[in-house]
């Protein structure tokens, strides 16, 4: 037997592919939408694609089992209770996916966070037929964590009808799998389809038996209440995406055919003037130092897909600043959340600014030393704190206002226009997202913690 996982951190997602040695047949499970690395593998291991398996509709990224059915014929399989536009093959509760003599994989269904979601038992029959090696839980079960029920409710199913049919399917399917079973999910730490996702990217049901707090004994009210409160807020791309894997759509090929065009000063200028969005994906320092006036900061190093789908409208266009090499990458993570409206990026980068200060903005970066001297001026300033809700346990800056991120748009009211706005996050990577974000809605004095809330505390 072998699997394989695939792990991408811009979306904090995993995939995998299983395939039985003897036959040479393989399966990929939860697909990116970029597939070359699975068919760069399947072509050195001398193993063929038949299947490409969606635990369940992904909300926050576009699944690429439309790319392998088209470039290499693999049938879609998806949980019973799914409903598609295209042609897939129902894997029913219990239902067998044999690979050959020494593999097969049975379907498990366990709805709640989606109603259709399932779950893969990977049975490696030479070394042990009797009892599952690993169990793939999609969404369902995560390393320390639970996949939330509350994404389906702008569909018609309430988080609560959700939540219980969550209980059951971890009470009845996945908690009475032995303890040395493989758990592999579909997200870790830094995803929104959880709200406490550990760094591990596998465990085992023995570990999570002992350490995920969802899977303490509780009843199902308890359990309810608990799963169905203090959530993160849900982008606005979810939906959409959620949506569009269900859905037949052109591959990310065909979709991103013109991100690659090179665009001059002058008609970036012209695009902007018209309404695009000029996505600017270079690093925080060197944003802060000089940018397009106008422009919103998503840097590449961090989870640049999670947060543009956060931040940006999927319907505008969209213009990139980068460095040298960097838009082609950042176009392609872009197509992985389905936001395939790049029309070009500016040819040059940084460099055809040059001579036009007049277009740039800047802000000051403030080293934890220096804003405790700023603070301790008798000026006024506004401290807002950009981190989820549940970061403010680790502590927080005296008199900051907490607004996270990604409601931070809707809630500019709340901040004052005749002070210094100082924002923080936990490291310093969603502080200039904020930053551009204000400049652009017309504040003039920004700035923001250097390093954030981690370098602040351990120079205290």
């Amino acid at each position: 037997m072998l699997l394989k996982q695939y792990y991408l951190n811009c979306l904090a997602q995993a995939s995998y592919l299983i395939a039985d040695d003897d036959t040479k047949t393989a399966v990929i499970v939860d697909p990116r939408r970029d597939i070359d690395i699975y068919l760069d593998d399947a072509r050195q291991l001398g193993l063929t694609i038949t299947h490409a398996i969606l635990t369940h509709f992904h909300a926050d990224f576009v699944a690429g089992h439309i790319e392998l059915r088209d470039r290499v014929g693999a049938r879609i399989a998806l949980g019973a209770n799914a409903g598609a536009d295209y042609d897939f093959q129902p894997l029913a509760d219990g239902e067998n996916l044999v690979l050959g003599p020494g593999v097969h994989l049975q379907a498990l269904a366990t709805p709640g966070h989606t109603p259709e979601a399932i779950s893969l038992l990977v049975y490696d029959d030479e070394s042990d037929p009797s009892q599952p090696h690993a169990v793939l839980t999609g969404d369902t079960l995560f390393i320390g964590d639970v996949g939330r029920p509350d994404l389906m409710a702008s569909v018609g199913v309430t988080a609560e009808e959700l939540a219980s049919s969550l209980y059951d399917s971890l009470q009845l399917k996945l908690l009475p799998l032995p303890d040395k079973v493989i758990v592999y999910p579909g997200h870790g730490a830094g995803s929104l389809c959880g709200r406490a996702l550990s760094s591990a990217t596998q465990s085992t049901m023995g570990e999570q038996r002992l350490y995920n707090y969802a899977l303490e004994p509780m009843d199902k009210a308890a359990f309810i209440a608990l799963v169905t409160t203090d959530l993160p807020a849900v982008p606005d791309y979810f939906s959409y995406d959620a949506d569009l894997n269900r859905r037949e759509r052109p591959t990310i090929e065909g979709a991103l055919g013109g991100s690659a065009q090179p665009l001059s000063l002058d008609r970036l200028l012209h695009a902007q003037s018209s309404g695009a969005q000029i996505l600017d994906v270079r690093d925080s320092g060197s944003f802060a130092a000089a940018h397009l006036a106008g422009s919103i900061n998503v840097g590449l190093e961090g989870q640049f897909a999670s947060w543009a789908g956060t931040l940006l409208d999927r319907e505008t266009p969209i213009v990139i600043v980068a460095e040298p090499g960097e838009p082609e990458e950042a176009a392609l993570r872009l197509g992985r959340i389905g936001f395939d409206n790049v029309s070009g990026f500016l040819d040059g980068g940084m460099a055809a600014l040059a001579d036009r200060d007049d277009l740039l903005a800047r802000f000051d970066r403030y080293a934890p030393g220096t804003l405790r001297e700023r603070l301790a001026e008798k000026e006024a300033a506004c401290i807002v704190d950009v981190r989820a809700q549940a970061e403010l346990q680790e502590g927080k800056l005296d008199d900051s206002l907490h607004i996270p991120l990604p409601v931070l748009t809707n809630r500019l009211s709340e901040i004052p226009f005749d002070c210094e706005v100082i924002l923080y996050c936990a490291g310093g990577y969603r502080s200039p997202m904020a930053a551009s974000l204000l400049l652009r809605n017309g504040y003039k004095r920004v700035a923001d913690l250097a390093g954030g809330y981690g370098a602040w505390a351990a120079t205290a």
